[in-house]
């Protein structure tokens, strides 16, 4: 795919997108903490398991103050059947204590200080900073590295490598979105394997990178 392709690519998926719910991530917006939690949920977990999870922890605590008060075995009550449910519920205390005694509560908006985080990796600490923040920044996960490499747009091994290429080449402007397109349209329609080439709109400008079979 030549450069200029992505803008078109972009505004495809805008309008595709709108097809489908909003990914899970999406939801949980009102604080960076809420972010920064429901992330950590939704770590390995399908979106409709983090939704109802998000939904019955933060109807318990929604705050670090709060949250730490919360015993851990009962917030991994309200966070079952999450994966690893249990080290999530205390990976959560562990960054509310962090918060608290680094931090006065707040949660930091900067990249390297989150990743210094319990349980933070380099998604989930560009997710607090695009969707808690509003500031620049490329959440890489598995359909954003999948696709973008699918596409031709970038040629990388692993996601971290594939946020570093991104970060080269996306159009500053798309960072922030490039996430919720790409995973949208990787969880309904770009799957891992036999994606809907037929009927993908980003066909024209999409290589195919690694595709052996499709619908």
């Amino acid at each position: 795919m030549i450069p200029e392709d992505i803008h078109k690519v972009v505004r495809i998926l805008k309008r595709e997108i709108r097809r489908w719910p909003v990914p899970a991530l999406a939801k949980y917006v009102e604080t960076p903490f809420t972010v920064l939690i429901s992330c950590i949920l939704s770590l390995r977990t399908q979106d409709k398991t983090t939704l109802a999870a998000s939904d019955r922890l933060f109807a318990i605590a929604g705050t670090p103050e709060t949250m730490l008060a919360v015993p851990v075995k009962k917030i991994e009550g309200a966070i079952y059947p999450v994966s690893f449910y249990r080290t999530k519920a205390r990976t959560i205390h562990a960054i509310c204590e962090q918060l608290l005694s680094r931090y006065d509560g707040n949660v930091p908006s900067d990249l390297d200080t989150l990743l210094s985080l319990p349980g933070v990796g380099r998604k989930t600490a560009n997710i607090v900073v695009t969707l808690g923040f509003q500031k620049p920044g490329i959440a890489v996960d598995t359909h954003v590295h999948r696709i973008s490499n699918r596409l031709g747009y970038v040629r990388t091994r692993t996601p971290e490598k594939t946020e570093m290429a991104l970060r080269r080449k996306l159009p500053a402007r798309y960072w922030i979105v490039f996430n919720d397109l790409l995973v949208a349209y990787g969880q309904n329609h770009c799957k891992p394997i036999s994606p809907h080439c037929s009927t993908c709109r980003i066909a024209l400008y999409c290589k195919r990178v690694g595709v052996k079979k499709s619908r």
